[in-house]
């Protein structure tokens, strides 16, 4: 419903409401309407112009509550019954207001108790009712917002899993590729056939030997090989200082976090070629620090690449640790340090 026919229907709402009201009003007091002078007419006229300009604002206050009870509330049974507590005192305080500045200010034909109950009544009844319209029609199209989403998602899901399966087609073909190229290579070689078998290790691990979790053991002993394959690659003067705590043994977590962060601290060491690592177990705590040594002279585009890779990092943190998890960042004019620290459960 668009917004121009919204403000027609809660006009024509209102009027009838008010003719409603003044109907009820005629029939409990034996009046008819036409038999009223001019000025009873004007009165009557001028009631119903203010209730439906006072119509508008509870309309509009109704609109606010209902999306708030909707959309914000967790409690739907402890909601509801605030909800009618809120419409109940609304709905008085509108229809008594309405009425005493009418009788007194407006219409000036004095103050009638019984009047007053009636239109407390009949108008608090049609005004749930309005109530209600107005909250099953926010219900629905939070519904279909909902429904179109949830389609969306899964929408997403499939392309991502497509995704997925088209991007494990690649590393697979390269393993198969190494293993074909490890049997070429001369024996005398050892070098090179030990940083194939390495990098064969690396791709296995990826590809067939974690599932959703992994234990501490088995993501150490990955880095502990992705790190001794990345220091064959760098020059012999990089000092490489590694540190793992004993206690991490069983701890369950999801597997290559770390490694984009060694990964970052190989390709941009610089300065005194020096890379540290450290991780330990504080509690159910793992807590990470990986430094590596940078020059003065790092250029804007490795800190906007390593950059990618961090934000990228920290969107998996979000999706796998919502508020299990610590990411902090410091760069020094000599030193880029990462700590990184995740409740295991």
């Amino acid at each position: 419903m668009n917004v121009k026919h919204e403000w027609i229907n809660t006009f024509l709402i209102a009027l009838t409401l008010s003719i409603c009201l003044c109907i009820v009003v005629d029939i409990a007091y034996d009046e008819r309407i036409w038999e009223f002078g001019a000025f009873t007419l004007k009165a009557r006229l001028q009631a119903v112009s203010i209730t439906i300009v006072t119509f508008y604002s509870g309309s509009y206050i109704y609109r606010r509550i209902a999306r708030f009870f909707v959309n914000k509330s967790k409690d739907k049974k402890r909601a509801r019954w605030k909800e009618y507590v809120v419409v109940f005192l609304i709905n008085f305080l509108l229809l008594n207001t309405i009425y005493l500045f009418t009788v007194f200010f407006i219409t000036k034909m004095g103050f009638r108790l019984r009047e007053l109950l009636l239109i407390n009544v009949t108008a608090s009844i049609l005004l749930f009712l309005y109530y209600t319209m107005v909250r099953n029609g926010i219900l629905s199209k939070s519904f279909i917002e909902q429904s179109l989403q949830l389609e969306k998602v899964k929408v997403d899901q499939l392309e991502t899993e497509l995704k997925f399966l088209k991007s494990q087609y690649h590393p697979h073909f390269l393993f198969n590729a190494l293993n074909t190229i490890y049997f070429q290579i001369d024996e005398k070689n050892e070098e090179a056939k030990q940083s194939i078998e390495q990098l064969s290790g690396l791709l296995r691990y990826q590809l067939y030997d974690i599932e959703k979790e992994v234990t501490m053991e088995q993501e150490i002993n990955y880095l502990r090989s992705y790190m001794a394959f990345q220091q064959s690659r760098t020059s012999e003067k990089l000092i490489l200082d590694v540190y793992f705590d004993p206690e991490l043994k069983e701890q369950k977590i999801h597997p290559l976090l770390f490694q984009p962060l060694i990964e970052n601290a190989f390709k941009y060491v610089r300065g005194k070629y020096r890379i540290s690592m450290e991780m330990k177990l504080n509690e159910n705590q793992i807590q990470s620090e990986i430094k590596n040594s940078i020059s003065q002279s790092q250029n804007a585009n490795n800190k906007k690449e390593r950059g990618i890779g961090i934000e990228n990092l920290k969107r998996r943190l979000d999706l796998l640790y919502p508020d299990k998890h610590n990411l902090a960042i410091e760069q020094t004019e000599n030193m880029f340090v990462v700590k990184l620290a995740i409740h295991t459960d």
